[in-house]
């Protein structure tokens, strides 16, 4: 696996595929800019060798169409502060405008190329597109794990004109060690905790992990469908009638292959979907009908709590319950604390998907899990089992 470190980027300019898409505000002030700051490290190691930096990124979905509002003009100053050194940009992406910036480009200097995504050729992955771009650096340097399960001219296409010039950035290769360490080499026990609204949306992510995992924890939403299989009553809770027989069938695997469910058995249920709805708390399978479960119960956080701790791997992809109302918080904040006890204790902890990752920055537990993923969807299909066409590009 090439990484930034097989390089010596003296005098050479080096083509960064980013992940840029941050949100920006009604003045098109970058609101988040953690993507910024995680990139860091692979740009400032190109310029301390004494070489340039390219970047090129997508913003939003423009879907081929100039869009101002989403040009990377309005991101240039958050990326100068994060970098430290004023980035140049062009209105462009390919064509002459950025010839001629690219061969002005000297050592120590960063140039931003305009949105992508203002191509269609980008996004489906164009030949000829992703040639033009390749003629904007000696070296090509994935660093957008946001953007590794997409086979776009950026993000894999390109990959192909640098036979021997290309690697990953630090950003890159951390998540894919951080996912490895889970799947693959990760001390045992393992962990896995998956929340979230559907089975349906998590069936392949339990289907590959079953044979790497010691214990699998059920949380939120998707709670409901294996209680209501199993015959408990779930009231008005969310459930997917149509994928119990799933549900049961996961439950048998998991069993045959030695892996210990935790299902939460007691919830705190509401008379309303609404922050100021009436709640009780009461056992899973006996929530009565106009009630609806929002978030896991006391016994069954103590219980999370019990496995967490004991764990020496852990996954969390998905809170387990709607942590978006204060009311329905306390239980991802629960697993949240039990997550960075056990962290503390030296278990490696990845958070990934992105309503868990939303949920780690809203309750400022970041720096207290050992690794938060920044790709949502890139994360999802890795835990799928699937190669990641970014990825794969690198290493072809």
């Amino acid at each position: 696996m090439k990484t930034l470190e097989d390089f010596n980027f003296e005098d050479k300019k080096a083509l960064i595929r980013v992940d840029f898409n941050v949100p920006l505000d009604a003045e098109f002030k970058v609101t988040d800019t953690s993507r910024i700051d995680a990139a860091k490290p692979t740009i400032l190691k190109v310029l301390e060798d004494g070489g340039s930096a390219v970047l090129m990124s997508h913003l939003g979905r423009p879907k081929g169409q100039r869009n101002a509002d989403l040009s990377l003009k309005h991101i240039c100053n958050a990326v100068s502060d994060s970098i430290g050194v004023q980035v140049k940009f062009v209105e462009d992406c390919v064509g002459e405008k950025v010839d001629e910036a690219y061969a002005s480009l000297q050592s120590g200097e960063i140039l931003l190329l305009e949105n992508l995504r203002f191509y269609d050729e980008e996004t489906t992955g164009d030949a000829a597109f992703a040639e033009q771009l390749s003629n904007y650096g000696d070296v090509y340097v994935n660093d957008a794990f946001g953007t590794a399960h997409r086979a776009h001219a950026s993000t894999t296409i390109v990959a192909n004109y640098f036979e021997g010039n290309k690697c990953f950035g630090y950003l890159l290769a951390k998540e894919i060690k951080a996912i490895e360490r889970v799947m693959q080499t990760g001390e045992k026990p393992v962990t896995a905790i998956l929340g979230g609204a559907k089975v349906s949306s998590k069936i392949t992510i339990i289907e590959n992990i079953l044979d790497k995992v010691d214990h699998l924890i059920i949380g939120g939403g998707m709670t409901y469908t294996f209680i209501k299989a199993q015959g408990g009553q779930v009231g008005d809770s969310i459930c997917e009638d149509d994928k119990m027989e799933l549900a049961l069938d996961i439950l048998k695997q998991a069993k045959e292959k030695g892996v210990e469910v935790h299902i939460p058995v007691d919830v705190l249920a509401a008379d309303d979907f609404d922050n100021n709805a009436k709640t009780q708390v009461v056992a899973v399978d006996s929530i009565p009908e106009g009630w609806q479960g929002l978030d896991a119960g006391p016994q069954t956080l103590h219980n999370f709590k019990e496995v967490i701790l004991k764990s020496k791997t852990i996954l969390w992809n998905g809170p387990v319950g709607v942590f978006e109302m204060e009311s329905f918080a306390k239980g991802t904040i629960a697993i949240g604390n039990a997550i960075d006890e056990a962290t503390q204790n030296g278990a490696f902890s990845l958070v990934g998907g992105g309503d868990s990752v939303a949920a780690v920055k809203q309750f400022g537990f970041e720096d207290k899990v050992s690794y938060v993923s920044t790709g949502g969807g890139a994360m999802l299909e890795s835990l799928e089992g699937k190669t990641l066409p970014g990825i794969a590009a690198i290493l072809g």
